[in-house]
C-alpha cells in the first residue's frame, strides 16, 4: 500500500520519506556555530525550560485487549513454575491492586489533560520537562519491549496449534549469546502484519480489537469452565512453595500483565467524552482483568502441578495433560487472538507516545508526522515497530519481562508523584512555607519507600527495618494531609482517599523493584544513561528553541501554535499556573 503525503514545498512524498528539516529543524541545529552556543547554554536552558471516535465501550475493550495477551497466556506458567508454585494467583492479585492505583491515578490525569501524550505529558506539566523526556525514554521501551514479548509468544502458541512443541519454529544460533540465540522470524512476520492495520485507522483497530477480544473472552470461560471440570485439589497441596518472598517476586514480573491499561491514557485525544469515557474504560478494563487473570491462574494450577507446567504455551499443554488433547487446538487459537489484540493496542499506543513527544521537539518532529488520508501516525507507528521486531527476532522472553517491569513501575510511580504535586502545589500560589513542607513530606514518602524495598531485597527474614520505615512512610503522608493545604481540586473527576491513594501507589511501586534482578537494573540503567546523554546534547536545545519561537511570536494565548503541535489543555495548565514543579 502507497501512502503519499503533503510537505511543506507542497512536493507529494512517500508515507515514512523524509528531508532533513524535518528531523532538526530547530535554530539550534541549523549550524555547527549555533549547536556549540547551544551546549553552552545547557545548564540556563535546564533551568527554564487526532479524530474523537472512541467510547468507553472502545476504551475498555481496548485495555482488556492489551492486558489479556502476553502476560496471562505465557507468563503465568514462568512465574508458576520458577518462582511463586500455586500462589501465583496471589501474585496476580498483588499486582492488579498495584496496577489499579496506579490507573486511578492516570484516570485524574486523563480526564484534566486529555491528550494523546499520556504520562509523558502529565509529567511534563507537574514535574518538568527533563523527568518527562526520561519517563518518556522508558515509556518508548517499555512499549517495544512489551510488543516483542508479544510476539514472540504468538510463535509459541502457533507452534501448539499446529501439533508441534512452543519452540519448533525458532531457530537456534549457536554463536549467539544465552537468551539471544533463539530466532523468531514468525514474530516480525506478524510485527508486519500488525504495523498494515495499526496505521490503516484508528476506528478500524478499534472494531477489530472489539470482535477479536468477544473471541478471546469465550475461550477464556472455556479455559475456567472446562479447566475446572479437570481440577485436582492434590495440586494445591504445596501452594506456596517458594513462600512469601516467592509470590512478591513473581508479582513484580507480572506486572508486565497490567502494562498495557496506560495505552487507554493515550487515546484521550481521541476520546468523545474524556470526562466519562476515560475512568469507565481504565477502571472498568482494570477490575475485570485482574479477576480474570486471578481466576485463570487458579485453573491452570488446580489443572497440572507446577512442577510440570510448560513455560511456553502453560494452557495449552495442560489441556493436552488432563486428556483433552483436542481442546489444546481451542485455546491456541483463543490465545492467538488474545495476544494478537495485545499486540495491536500496542502498536496504537508506542506511536500516540511517540507523536506527542515529537510536538515538543523533544524528538525528531518527522515523528509527529500524521497521515492525511489515513489519520494515523505513520512514520511513529513503521519505526517503532522495526524496533520491536529487532528485539523480538534475538531476545528471550524472562529478559523482556525483568526490564518491562522496572520501566512500567517506576513511571507509573513517577505519575503518582506527579499526582500529588498536581494537588498540592501551584507555582505562585503555594506559599513558600507549605511547598517547604510538601517537598520534606514527599521525600520521607519515597525515601521510606526505597527503605522498604532495600531492606526487602538484602534481608531474608529480618522485621526491625520495617518497623522503621512504615512508620516514616505512614507520618508522611499523614503529614501533607493534616499540614499542606490543597491548591488545586479536580473540576470533573478525582482519585479519591488523597494523599493515601497515591502514596500508597508510590511505595507498592517501589517495593516491587526490590524484588527485581540485579542484570535487570543494569540494562536499565545503560538505557537511562543514554536517555540522558541524548536529551543533553539534542532533546534539551530543539525542545528549548520550540519553545522560544513560540514566545518571540506571541502565540501563547491559551494555545500552542500548530507547528510544535501541543494541545490547547496542556498551554492553557502552564498559563493559568498549572506550571511544573521543580525537582
Amino acid at each position: 500500500m502507497e501512502i503519499v503525503s503533503q510537505d511543506g514545498t507542497g512536493m507529494r512524498r512517500r508515507g515514512c520519506s523524509y528531508i532533513k528539516q524535518e528531523f532538526l529543524p530547530e535554530e539550534s541545529f541549523r549550524s555547527w556555530r549555533n549547536y556549540v552556543n547551544a551546549l553552552k547554554e545547557t545548564p540556563t536552558r535546564f533551568m527554564n525550560r487526532m479524530k474523537k471516535t472512541l467510547s468507553s465501550w472502545d476504551l475498555m475493550w481496548f485495555g482488556m485487549g492489551a492486558m489479556i495477551g502476553t502476560g496471562i497466556f505465557v507468563l503465568t506458567g514462568l512465574e508458576a513454575r520458577t518462582v511463586a508454585g500455586p500462589a501465583v494467583a496471589l501474585s496476580y492479585l498483588f499486582s492488579g491492586i498495584s496496577a489499579l492505583l496506579s490507573a486511578l491515578c492516570y484516570t485524574e490525569f486523563a480526564v484534566e489533560i486529555p491528550v494523546a501524550g499520556g504520562s509523558f505529558a502529565y509529567l511534563r506539566v507537574e514535574l518538568g520537562e527533563f523527568v518527562a523526556f526520561i519517563a518518556a525514554g522508558n515509556i518508548i521501551l517499555e512499549y517495544v519491549i512489551s510488543c516483542a514479548a508479544v510476539a514472540r509468544s504468538w510463535t509459541s502458541y502457533l507452534a501448539t496449534l499446529c501439533n508441534k512443541k512452543p519452540d519448533d519454529f525458532r531457530i537456534y544460533a549457536s554463536g549467539l549469546g544465552e537468551n539471544y540465540n533463539q530466532l523468531d522470524p514468525i514474530a516480525i512476520g506478524i510485527i508486519i502484519a500488525i504495523c498494515l492495520f495499526a496505521v490503516f485507522s484508528i476506528k478500524g483497530s478499534s472494531r477489530f480489537n472489539y470482535i477479536s477480544s468477544c473471541v478471546h473472552m469465550a475461550v477464556i470461560l472455556f479455559i475456567i469452565i472446562a479447566g475446572l471440570i479437570n481440577a485436582d485439589t492434590n495440586n494445591y497441596h504445596d501452594f506456596a512453595p517458594f513462600q512469601v518472598r516467592g509470590i512478591f517476586k513473581a508479582s513484580a514480573v507480572l506486572f508486565f500483565a497490567y502494562t498495557g491499561f496506560d495505552a487507554v491514557a493515550t487515546m484521550a485525544e481521541e476520546t468523545k467524552n474524556p470526562a466519562r469515557d476515560i475512568p469507565i474504560g481504565l477502571i472498568g478494563s482494570m477490575a475485570i482483568t485482574t479477576s480474570i487473570y486471578c481466576l485463570l491462574a487458579l485453573t491452570l494450577c488446580l489443572m497440572q502441578s507446577y512442577k510440570d507446567i510448560d513455560v511456553n504455551a502453560p494452557f495449552s499443554i495442560a489441556f493436552h495433560a488432563v486428556g483433552l488433547g483436542w481442546a489444546k487446538y481451542l485455546v491456541a487459537f483463543g490465545a492467538l487472538k488474545g495476544i494478537t489484540s495485545s499486540l495491536l493496542v500496542g502498536a496504537v499506543g508506542q506511536a500516540r507516545y511517540m507523536t506527542h513527544i515529537a510536538r515538543t521537539h523533544m524528538m525528531p518532529p518527522w515523528f509527529a508526522n500524521v497521515n492525511s488520508r489515513t489519520g494515523t501516525p505513520v512514520n511513529a507507528t513503521v519505526v517503532l515497530l522495526i524496533a520491536t521486531a529487532v528485539v523480538a527476532f534475538f531476545t528471550d522472553l524472562g529478559i523482556i519481562a525483568n526490564l518491562l517491569s522496572i520501566s512500567t513501575l517506576i513511571i507509573f510511580m513517577l505519575v503518582s508523584v506527579a499526582l500529588l504535586v498536581r494537588r498540592y502545589y501551584i507555582s505562585g500560589v503555594t506559599t513558600t512555607d507549605n511547598r517547604n513542607k510538601f517537598i520534606a513530606f514527599v521525600a520521607l514518602i519515597l525515601g521510606s519507600s526505597i527503605g522498604t524495598a532495600a531492606y526487602w531485597g538484602i534481608s531474608e527474614d529480618g522485621w526491625i527495618g520495617y518497623c522503621i520505615t512504615l512508620p516514616i512512610w505512614i507520618l508522611a503522608t499523614a503529614g501533607i494531609r493534616v499540614f499542606v493545604p490543597h491548591a488545586r481540586e479536580p473540576k470533573l473527576w478525582g482519585v479519591p482517599l488523597v494523599p493515601w491513594l497515591p502514596s500508597a501507589s508510590i511505595a507498592i511501586n517501589i517495593f516491587l523493584l526490590g524484588s527485581i534482578d540485579r542484570d535487570s537494573f543494569i540494562r536499565f540503567g545503560v538505557w537511562s544513561a543514554f536517555l540522558l546523554i541524548y536529551y543533553v546534547f539534542l532533546g534539551l536545545h530543539a525542545s528549548y528553541d520550540s519553545a522560544k519561537e513560540c514566545q518571540d511570536k506571541n502565540y501563547v494565548k491559551g494555545t500552542i501554535p500548530s507547528s510544535t503541535g501541543e494541545s490547547a489543555s496542556v498551554a492553557a495548565a502552564n498559563k493559568n499556573g498549572h506550571t511544573h514543579f521543580s525537582v
